[in-house]
């Protein structure tokens, strides 16, 4: 069966007559019983910029209230327009209704006095040509992960039994015939598995509940399409863990700041 590449799948997007998108969910982008939640990020998203008049993405916030897969529907809504900023909410539906709803902040570029960058990328990374597979051999990901090389470069990865819950990781699209955009770094960001895991000793189910991220910059580029990502578990209590994810172009410019709340049934 041939897999449906994320070009594919951009370009297979229809518009409603209400002007929302839909499409159909190909098996292969699945995480268990639901989408994964980077492409259900990144959808959403593209039904968002049809009403943000072309506004650069600064932040979104997405709460996934429920699975979806097959036919899915994106119906976005403008909240405010401004004379520099747009806030456009997006619900997801599926066959069984309502499967996440997400909140974009569009924002035009101004021109400011105040430049900071405080956020270094880790020192001492072994680069992509000298890290392994994340899913290899035996261990093998959700559905979805045959869609990115993932490379396993600080942390170990799920179920080893870890004292420290941290993973770091290189990470690119396979396809990569599209252009750079916040679609695609939406659908790229939420890749790894969560730190958390790591600590697993044996195979259990999680859920992601909310996800949250900042755009910090306006340059998405990166050499060979490879970003680093690193997520650290902050807390786990209660059956819910909290963690913080970041993201870098190879040379080391910030390009995301992320938080989730993830469900762990372990």
């Amino acid at each position: 069966m041939t897999e449906t590449s994320f070009t594919d799948l951009l370009a297979g997007l229809s518009r409603t007559a209400d002007g929302a998108l839909q499409t159909v969910i190909p098996p292969g982008w699945m995480q268990g019983r639901t989408t994964y939640g980077g492409l259900t990020a990144a959808l959403c998203h593209e039904a968002a910029v049809s009403i943000a008049e072309g506004m650069p993405l600064r932040a979104v916030q997405v709460v996934f209230v429920g699975p979806s897969g097959g036919e899915v529907k994106m119906t976005p809504s403008l909240m405010r327009r401004g004379k520099n900023t747009a806030f456009v909410s997006v619900d997801l539906t599926g066959p069984q209704g309502l499967a996440a709803r997400a909140l974009f902040t569009f924002g035009k570029h101004r021109e400011s006095d105040y430049q900071i960058s405080d956020m270094p990328m880790p020192n001492g990374l072994p680069g992509p040509e000298r890290t392994s597979p994340m899913f290899s051999g035996e261990r093998s990901g959700p559905h979805f992960t045959q869609h990115f090389d993932m490379l396993l470069a600080e942390g170990q990865p799920p179920m080893s039994q870890a004292t420290k819950s941290i993973i770091g990781l290189w990470l690119r699209h396979r396809d990569r015939t599209g252009p750079v955009s916040p679609t695609s770094i939406l659908a790229l960001a939420d890749a790894p598995p969560p730190a958390i895991m790591s600590m697993f000793t044996a195979p259990a189910p999680i859920s992601s509940m909310t996800w949250m991220a900042e755009f910090l910059t306006e340059d998405l580029s990166t050499q060979d399409g490879w970003y680093f990502a690193r997520h650290i578990a902050q807390t786990a209590s209660d059956g819910y863990s909290s963690q913080s994810m970041s993201l870098w172009s190879r040379d080391g410019r910030p390009i995301l700041v992320e938080r989730q709340t993830i469900a762990i049934f372990a």
